[in-house]
C-alpha cells in the first residue's frame, strides 16, 4: 500500500482547516459568506486541521511499517 496519497489527503485537509479558521476570523473570504466572522468556524477549522495532521501521521506510520 502506497502511503503518499494518504499524506497528500492529510495536507489538503490541513489547508482546508486553515482556510476555514481564517474565514471564521474574518481574515479571508467574501463578507457575504456564512462562514465569515463566525466563531463556530474558528473552532471547526482547528479541528479539521488537527484531523489532517492525524491522517498524515497515519500515512507516515503505514510507510514506516511497510519499510520494516
Amino acid at each position: 500500500m502506497n502511503s503518499i496519497p494518504i499524506i497528500v489527503i492529510g495536507i489538503i485537509i490541513i489547508i482546508f482547516g486553515i482556510i476555514f479558521n481564517f474565514q471564521g476570523q474574518g481574515i479571508i473570504g467574501p463578507e457575504q459568506s456564512f462562514m465569515y466572522e463566525n466563531s463556530t468556524w474558528i473552532d471547526s477549522g482547528i479541528y479539521i486541521a488537527m484531523g489532517g495532521v492525524i491522517i498524515i501521521l497515519i500515512g507516515y506510520v503505514v510507510e514506516k511499517k511497510k519499510s520494516l
